[in-house]
């Protein structure tokens, strides 16, 4: 599924997500309470993403505790910055169309209202990371939220590449 088809379905899902509820027994089957505090600070509508992720992840056999982790809270730090849906939209679009002007919009710290999409787009997965292994989370599901919006091909000789291309392809569908 392109990018650009993903958000536009994304953005349907978030936009009724309000009437569908968290499987809250679900996530912290798996979530530490450090870690559920900040999974309950996702948007709602992020918060069923990444169920329906692990969702996936589960329907495929056994995963680890380290990537139902990374499945749960890869988006996490998106949660730094409230972002409208025009927010989390414009950065897909324009790095399917322009990559080098992402990098420049990207560039600063997200206050600016303007630039708030496209910095939490590129940073949100350190920010994730962060989040993760200063609550106590495993450095491989650390690891994991860090890269999951990186080509998997970069990674291909890491010990947790299977699990990226999992993740990856879970956080594709869903």
């Amino acid at each position: 599924m392109t990018a650009v088809l993903y958000r536009v379905r994304q953005g349907l899902r978030a936009l009724f997500a309000f009437v569908i509820p968290v499987d809250d027994a679900l996530a912290s089957a798996y979530l530490s309470p450090a870690l559920m505090t900040h999974f309950h600070a996702m948007r709602h509508s992020e918060q069923l993403h990444s169920l329906r992720v692990l969702r996936a992840l589960l329907a495929t056999g056994a995963i680890s505790q380290e990537l139902a982790v990374a499945a749960l809270l890869h988006d996490v730090g998106k949660s730094r910055y409230p972002m409208s849906l025009w927010q989390r939209t414009l950065p897909v679009l324009v790095k399917r169309f322009s990559p080098q002007l992402l990098d420049r919009l990207s560039a600063g710290d997200g206050v600016s209202r303007w630039r708030r999409g496209f910095v939490v787009y590129v940073h949100h997965p350190a920010w994730s990371a962060d989040i993760i292994a200063e609550n106590g989370g495993d450095p491989d599901a650390a690891w994991l939220a860090a890269h999951h919006a990186d080509n998997a091909a970069t990674w291909r000789d890491h010990p947790l590449y299977d699990q990226l291309c999992r993740l990856q392809a879970a956080d594709d569908t869903e």
